[in-house]
C-alpha cells in the first residue's frame, strides 16, 4: 500500500533533498507552505505520515484530530520536540520521531560566527563600507584569547562549540545536568553550576533543548549575577532566554551583545519574508534597533549537508515505518 506523507511549512530548498532520497521509496508526497494548524489540518485527510517542522502547532487538539483523521506518524523533519504534546501523542498511539543529529557542526559555527561578528562588529563594518564610511568609530572589539566563554548544554552541538572556543584559546566553563566529566578534561574545560558560570563568563552560549527545567533559563535573576557586558549567543530555542529581560538588560548595558538565531515569537515572522510589511511585534522591533544585537532567521542548522541528514533520516524513518519495524529515532517522552 502506497505511504502518503503530508509536509507542512515546506519550503521550496528543502524539497529537493526529500525528492532524492524518496527515489528509494516511492512515497507519495504532498506539500503545504503552510504550517500545521487549525485552519490547514484538513490537509492531512487521507494521509498516513504527518511531516512537521519547529514552527507546526503539534498541540493536544492537533494530534487528537489527527488520529481521528487516521495519520499514523509524526515525523518531524528537526531535533526539537517542545512543540509536540508527547503525551497526547502517546494516549492517541502515534509515534513521534525526529532527527536527533544533523550537522552539529552547522550550529555550533554559526553560533561561534555571531561571536565573531559582534565583537569585531564584522556586520557593521559591512553596511558602513558599502557606503563608503571606512571609519574605526565603534567597531572596537576584544581579544577573545585568555576570556571565559560558557557552554550551557552539552550535547553534540554544545562539545562542537566548546572545542572551537578552546581552539580559540579561551577558558571554557561547561554546564549540564548530565556532565560528561571525560570531554572536560580532554578539552581542558570545567563543569560549574549556573551562578558560577553567569558571574565569571564574557560569552555564554546556549546550546540546551527547551524543556520546563529550561524554560527563561536566561532571565532576570540570571543576568542580575552576570559578568557586566556579558555576550549572550542562542541557536537553541527562543522560550530559553526571557525576551524582557534581556532589553532590560541591554539598556542598562549589563549585556553588551547578543546573537539570536531563535526568538520567542517567531513563528509569527521567521522563514518568511516580510521586508515590505509593518513589523507588528513590538518586542522583536525593539531588538532590531539595538546596534550590538544580531538577528538571524533560524538559519543556524542550514547547510548542505545538514539538509542531506535531516532528509536523509526523516525518510528513514518513514521507511521502517512503513515497512512495520521498529524506528530507528522515536521519541518516547519529553527530555527532562
Amino acid at each position: 500500500m502506497e505511504t502518503h506523507v503530508i509536509f507542512f511549512d515546506s519550503r521550496s530548498y528543502e524539497r529537493p533533498f526529500f525528492d532524492m532520497e524518496n527515489a528509494a521509496h516511492g512515497f507519495r508526497f504532498h506539500h503545504s507552505h503552510g504550517r500545521l494548524d487549525e485552519s490547514t489540518l484538513p490537509l492531512a485527510s487521507g494521509c498516513d505520515v504527518v511531516c512537521a517542522f519547529v514552527n507546526d502547532d503539534l498541540s493536544a487538539p492537533i494530534i487528537r484530530r489527527l488520529a481521528e483523521m487516521g495519520v499514523k506518524l509524526i515525523a518531524m523533519r528537526c531535533a526539537g520536540i517542545n512543540n509536540v504534546d508527547m503525551a497526547v501523542a502517546e494516549e492517541c498511539g502515534i509515534p513521534v520521531v525526529h532527527v536527533p543529529a544533523y550537522s552539529p557542526s552547522a550550529v555550533a559555527e554559526h553560533a561561534v560566527g555571531m561571536m565573531l561578528s559582534l565583537n569585531r562588529k564584522i556586520h557593521k563594518a559591512y553596511t558602513r563600507t558599502r557606503e563608503g564610511n571606512f571609519s574605526l568609530r565603534g567597531l572596537m572589539g576584544f581579544d577573545m584569547a585568555g576570556k571565559v566563554a560558557a557552554i550551557v548544554g552539552t550535547g553534540k552541538i554544545g562539545k562542537i562549540a566548546a572545542r572551537i572556543l578552546r581552539g580559540f584559546d579561551m577558558d571554557v566553563l561547561l554546564h549540564d545536568p548530565y556532565p560528561d566529566e571525560a570531554f572536560a578534561a580532554e578539552i581542558g574545560a570545567r563543569y560549574v553550576d549556573l551562578c558560577e558560570l553567569h558571574q565569571k563568563a564574557d560569552i555564554i552560549s546556549l546550546h540546551c533543548p527547551l524543556t520546563k527545567d529550561t524554560y527563561h533559563l536566561v532571565g532576570e535573576e540570571c543576568l542580575a549575577v552576570a559578568k557586566p557586558g556579558v555576550m549572550i549567543i542562542n541557536t537553541g530555542r527562543g522560550g530559553l532566554i526571557d525576551t524582557n529581560a534581556l532589553i532590560k538588560a541591554l539598556k542598562s548595558g549589563k549585556v553588551g551583545a547578543a546573537g539570536l538565531d531563535v526568538y520567542e515569537e517567531e513563528g509569527q515572522f521567521f522563514f518568511e519574508d516580510h521586508s515590505t510589511d509593518v513589523l507588528t511585534d513590538d518586542i522583536l522591533a525593539r531588538l532590531l534597533t539595538f546596534s550590538n544585537v544580531l538577528v538571524t532567521a533560524h538559519q543556524a542548522f542550514f547547510t548542505k549537508e545538514a539538509m542531506e541528514a535531516i532528509a536523509r533520516t526523516t525518510m528513514c524513518n518513514i521507511a521502517a515505518f512503513a515497512r512495520g519495524e521498529s524506528l530507528p529515532d522515536q521519541v518516547h517522552k519529553m527530555p527532562g
